[in-house]
């Protein structure tokens, strides 16, 4: 893969004459008090990167984690979006549409 390639993937989906998440009047929520991945804390786990369901609230555990709760939440309950809760990151996710895009709540933020 090319590096135009790989930057183009992290561009918004209208930039790159791609079909956008079709699903942003789903999200409800754009932040939370939470500590850190709610199931990896019942259970003692641990996790690497957090990520916000933008339909319920709820905090799962990314990809890298071995218990991968964010993704199981969309599997389980049909949430679609999400963003990460990273303080270094600022993307959100689409599961259903497989779209990344710009993090709304920075959206939210800015006006």
């Amino acid at each position: 893969m090319g590096l135009g390639s790989l930057f183009s993937r992290f561009l918004p989906a209208r930039a790159r004459n791609e079909p956008a998440c079709s699903h942003l009047d789903m999200v409800k929520v754009l932040t939370t008090e939470a500590e850190g991945c709610e199931e990896c804390l019942k259970t003692g786990d641990g996790w690497l990167h957090l990520r916000l369901c933008m339909v319920c609230g709820k905090v799962g555990c990314c990809d890298d984690s071995p218990n991968t709760h964010a993704t199981k939440h969309f599997h389980e309950g049909g949430h679609a979006l999400i963003r990460s809760l990273e303080p270094d990151e600022s993307w959100a996710y689409c599961f259903v549409d497989d779209v990344m895009m710009a993090d709304p709540a920075e959206d939210a933020a800015a006006r």
